[in-house]
């Protein structure tokens, strides 16, 4: 007589040889036994990798001890044999049930879930077949027997998943495929669709979306929703198939940040930079990081040169950076006669006018910087201090071919500038901080300027337009960088322009406000970009 533990295992091991019975069926069998019953294919999500050695297969075969509930755990893992096996036989066509009636869609909870983190698993630190607890908002690898998913459904009983990269829902431990219109919403996460309704029933406006200030991430969100009021850049980058060939991080995940702010149909009214930011850590070496204050000047120039960079197809070809942004100037640089006999040995050639050589040259530019005049030493009658303005034509007289500019690097000189060449966007950077071996010391003149209608060949001589070509000279504003605060510290806002309406918007950070084209001409501009009149 078998005693109750023996009749136990004999169950288990007939109800194992029944699984694999039933499993050995082909899918066009399991549909005629039971043709309401609807398929899917294991085919379209990579699935988990087994868990078990093959030196604990070998032992389990040769003692003879393979369990029925082993032999059952085994079945429900995922089939995914090794290179060889798949090369010869190919990958074993599974098919699991699609239901859409699932019981726990009403555990679904919308307010925890973010999509903007890195997909890695929260146990393993895997990026591979993750997915994303609808519950709890955490991301887990895999849905088999013994993954992190299967698991955390087990431990914490949250039983709805969706796989980051196919979008499918799950159910878990079960294991069936949802399928529901309730879950739209959440399944087309990186679907372009015309819906600007934001999970707290708010509208907002595709582009015009605030991005988290992780730690001192400010200057960075300044930077890129300046660079997302540049169309054709804007454009190139919600088509990944423009940036396909490139192999670089950082060019993916800026555009895919760049998909995320003019989504139409965003999850949430707010945009979370963090993947960039890892892109933009790992690319920099770190010179830009979360939890260090930095310069949106300096980052926008490492960023642009790092984009062209990355996205040229050749060693001298030109991207979308170049397209948008470079200009050309001509160099005129007087050295006096004390540094005439280094350069003659050095081989420098120039033109040599009594004691000063002109060395002449063109060089291309992102960015024209702008040099602020000294603010007042003393307070008024009031002992108020005076916050001087200057017009924005005065401090652009730099460029205009005459105005001369004293440097001291490398060496002392004296330098003209004239533009040859105008951009389609144009980059003007106010030099505001100035550092000596004590402290860094801000200026706060005012600079006046228009914010439409800016007409450069009124101040500053331009080259004649080739045949047939209309000299393009007029610009309107369409950002404005504002630092506010002591130097060495403060914060950063942006005004930018939503051209299809023409209204102004003030943004710092996960504020978005609208606002009037007054003030953005009333506030301390440190960085502009203005775009050319066609």
């Amino acid at each position: 007589m078998k005693t109750a533990r023996e009749e136990s295992e004999d169950a288990a091991n007939a109800e194992g040889v029944a699984k694999r019975q039933k499993l050995d069926q082909s899918p066009q069998q399991l549909a005629f036994e039971n043709p309401l019953l609807p398929l899917a294919s294991y085919d379209d999500d990579e699935e988990e990798v087994r868990e078990r050695s093959d030196r604990d297969r070998a032992t389990d075969v040769n003692d003879g001890k393979l369990e029925g509930i082993n032999a059952l755990i085994e079945d429900e893992y995922d089939d995914e044999d090794d290179e060889e096996s798949r090369a010869e036989q190919g990958r074993r066509s599974r098919s699991i049930e699609v239901r859409r009636d699932c019981p726990y869609l009403d555990t679904v909870n919308r307010q925890v879930l973010d999509f903007d983190f890195e997909k890695f698993c929260s146990v393993s630190l895997s990026n591979l077949n993750v997915y994303a607890c609808l519950v709890c908002g955490k991301y887990f690898q895999g849905r088999g027997p013994k993954s992190h998913a299967y698991t955390h459904s087990l431990e914490a009983g949250h039983h709805v998943y969706i796989n980051l990269c196919t979008e499918k829902v799950y159910c878990l431990p079960d294991g069936y495929e949802v399928i529901d219109p309730s879950l739209d919403d959440i399944r087309h996460i990186d679907q372009n669709r015309q819906w600007s309704r934001a999970l707290d029933g708010s509208d907002y406006l595709p582009g015009m979306v605030g991005l988290n200030n992780i730690k001192e991430t400010d200057f960075v969100n300044v930077t890129i929703q300046s660079l997302m009021r540049v169309t054709p850049l804007r454009n190139f980058f919600l088509i990944p198939d423009n940036y396909a060939h490139c192999k670089s991080q950082l060019v993916h995940r800026f555009g895919e940040l760049t998909q995320k702010i003019w989504h139409a149909r965003n999850f949430k009214g707010q945009v979370s930079p963090h993947e960039f930011l890892q892109a933009v850590m790992k690319a920099s070496g770190k010179t830009y990081r979360i939890g260090a204050q930095s310069d949106p000047v300096r980052f926008i120039s490492w960023l642009l040169q790092t984009l062209h960079r990355d996205l040229r197809r050749s060693k001298n070809g030109s991207s979308i950076i170049h397209q948008c942004f470079q200009g050309e100037l001509e160099v005129v640089k007087e050295i006096h006669s004390k540094h005439i006999g280094e350069k003659k040995e050095n081989g420098d050639n120039g033109n040599d006018a009594g004691n000063v050589i002109l060395e002449t040259s063109k060089m291309p530019f992102l960015m024209l910087g702008l040099d602020l005049p000294p603010p007042p030493l003393f307070k008024d009658i009031m002992e108020k201090n005076i916050i001087p303005q200057v017009p924005l034509f005065n401090i652009l007289k730099k460029f205009d071919g005459e105005t001369v500019t004293e440097v001291v690097r490398p060496d002392t000189a004296r330098m003209r500038y004239r533009v040859t060449k105008l951009p389609q966007y144009l980059i003007l950077h106010m030099l505001r901080f100035t550092r000596n071996n004590f402290f860094v010391e801000k200026n706060p003149t005012l600079v006046n300027f228009p914010v439409k209608n800016l007409e450069l060949k009124d101040y500053i001589p331009l080259p004649v337009p080739k045949d047939k070509e209309k000299l393009r000279s007029k610009y309107d504003l369409i950002a404005n960088i504002v630092h506010d605060g002591k130097p060495g510290g403060g914060s950063y806002r942006v005004f930018v322009q939503r051209k299809s309406e023409e209204l102004w918007y003030e943004m710092q950070d996960l504020h978005v406000s609208e606002t009037l084209p007054q003030m953005v001409a009333l506030s301390e501009a440190y960085m502009q970009i203005y775009e050319q009149q066609q």
